[in-house]
Order: C-alpha cells, then sequence, then structure tokens
C-alpha cells in the first residue's frame, strides 16, 4: 500500500482557510445566522471531518469551497488567494452518487476529464493514455472487473466507489465528502472507509468529510472539527493521533474511543449551551 507523507506543519502556511466565515438568511424580515465566524485551516494532503447537528452549516462551507455556493462574509483562501466560484482543483462525492445510466462505470469515472480543463481540451488526443488512468484508478477499489458494467448493473457500494474514483479521476488538490455513505449499510459503510482511505493515500489529495457518524469521523480523518449549534462556531478541534493506515479493528480499542467520547460529548455540551 502506498504511504502518504504527513501533512504540513502547522508553520506551513495552510492549503485552504476559512477566514470567519459567516451566513444568513433573511426571510420575511428574520435575520437567520447559520454559520458565525468559523475559521478552519487545512494543510496540504490533510484530511479533515466536519461534525456536528443537522442545520449548523456543515454542508454550507463544503458547497463554499466547492463553488456551488458564495461566501457571503469574511474570506475562503486556497493557496493564499481568495477562491471564486467552481474549480478543476475540486473533486465532490455526495450521499447519492448520480451516474449517466447510459454510460458504462469507465465512462462515468472518465466524465471529468470531458469538461474540466485543462484535460477537455486534449481529451480526444490523450483518451486511451485516461482510460487506462481510470481503469487503474476503479482497480483500487476493486472495480476494475466492472469498469464495462452499467449503472444499473452495480449495487449501492459499488456506485459510490466509482463515484469516489470520479471525483479524484481528474487529480484535484481537494476532495470533498459530504455524507458519502450514510445511504449505505453499515457493513457496506466499514468497507467503504477503508476504501477512502486507501485512496486517500494514493492520490495524497487533501480531503473534508461532512458526516453525522462520529466513528467514520475519527477513521478518516487526522482532524475532526466539531461544529455547534446555530449560530455556528468551531466548538472543539481535535487532533486525532492513531497510526494509518487504520483498520477496522481499531475502532475497537480503548484509545480509539476516547477520540469518538471527546467527539460526542463535545457535541451534546454545545447542544446544551444553546438550548
Amino acid at each position: 500500500m502506498d504511504t502518504l507523507t504527513a501533512p504540513e506543519t502547522a508553520t506551513t502556511p495552510p492549503l485552504l482557510e476559512f477566514r470567519q466565515v459567516s451566513l444568513s438568511y433573511v426571510m420575511q424580515g428574520q435575520t437567520t445566522t447559520i454559520i458565525e465566524q468559523v475559521s478552519i485551516q487545512v494543510a496540504a494532503r490533510e484530511f479533515i471531518a466536519l461534525v456536528g447537528p443537522s442545520g449548523c452549516g456543515k454542508t454550507s462551507l463544503l458547497r463554499m469551497v466547492g463553488g456551488l455556493a458564495p461566501v457571503p462574509a469574511g474570506e475562503l483562501l486556497f493557496q493564499g488567494q481568495k477562491m471564486a466560484g467552481s474549480s478543476g482543483n475540486v473533486g465532490i462525492a455526495f450521499q447519492n452518487p448520480v451516474m449517466l445510466p447510459w454510460r458504462t462505470t469507465l465512462e462515468n469515472v472518465l466524465l471529468p476529464l470531458e469538461v474540466v480543463s485543462p484535460h477537455k481540451h486534449h481529451f480526444q488526443q490523450n483518451v486511451k493514455a485516461y482510460q487506462a488512468a481510470a481503469a487503474d484508478l476503479l482497480g483500487t477499489v476493486g472495480l476494475r472487473d466492472f469498469q464495462h458494467y452499467y449503472p444499473w448493473q452495480l449495487s449501492g457500494g459499488m456506485r459510490q466507489r466509482a463515484s469516489l474514483c470520479r471525483a479524484l479521476i481528474h487529480q484535484p488538490q481537494l476532495l470533498l465528502l459530504d455524507e458519502p455513505f450514510g445511504a449505505l449499510d453499515a457493513f457496506t459503510r466499514e468497507e467503504m472507509w477503508v476504501m477512502v482511505q486507501r485512496l486517500w493515500q494514493h492520490t495524497g489529495c487533501t480531503s473534508l468529510l461532512v458526516t453525522h457518524d462520529l466513528v467514520e469521523a475519527v477513521f478518516l480523518a487526522d482532524t475532526v472539527y466539531v461544529m455547534s449549534p446555530r449560530p455556528s462556531q468551531i466548538a472543539l478541534q481535535l487532533k486525532v493521533e492513531l497510526p494509518r493506515p487504520r483498520t477496522l479493528e481499531m475502532c475497537l480499542t480503548p484509545e480509539f474511543q476516547d477520540y469518538v467520547r471527546q467527539v460526542r460529548q463535545k457535541i451534546q455540551q454545545s447542544s446544551g449551551e444553546h438550548a
């Protein structure tokens, strides 16, 4: 298995930075603040997880990074520069993987290369090399033998694995995971944790995960950020000092369970403070 260089230290400028980002809505003359001056620094190759109660703005932060929503207040910086709009540096995987039913698994994975610069300008000339790269990526998640299957011929877990490959095929610097395993059964979900860790180690892609599953957050992340109920702020920044690659058996150890306990306690505490 490929090994991954550790995330860069705090003395290195962050790859991605939220600076006092806020989000409010005005409806019928009433202002509702969802996010209040949230600041987060994400190092290159770091894997972070955002957890917290529903409606606290976790997905809104991911949408800002993905260029799917504006930053209404504060700053969002990528490599020290303000992010504006969508970018080819970002790959996104959602809870429900949307695959084009008339395209095979391989063709679905290739889709970003057809639409994202600079790859789209050279797709036809490099199609065989791109197909080989997609097949190799599918091989890392156990789908090499299914590359010519159509979406309706795949299980939910297989479609989600293909979705992750599609999000990574154009070699983005940022991978956004918005509750990508919420619709899967418990056994398949745990398999996917291992798969994501393997892909992350293979690509070295800086990753941001939104999840309600605290075990999932601790298993995958270098740093877990607990967000409070709205108006949401960062209630806890927890470094997960567990060795990699992590195994499912580690989830049963006292060290692992202590991290989960700290996250759960902070969520419960912050929810009580906002009650």
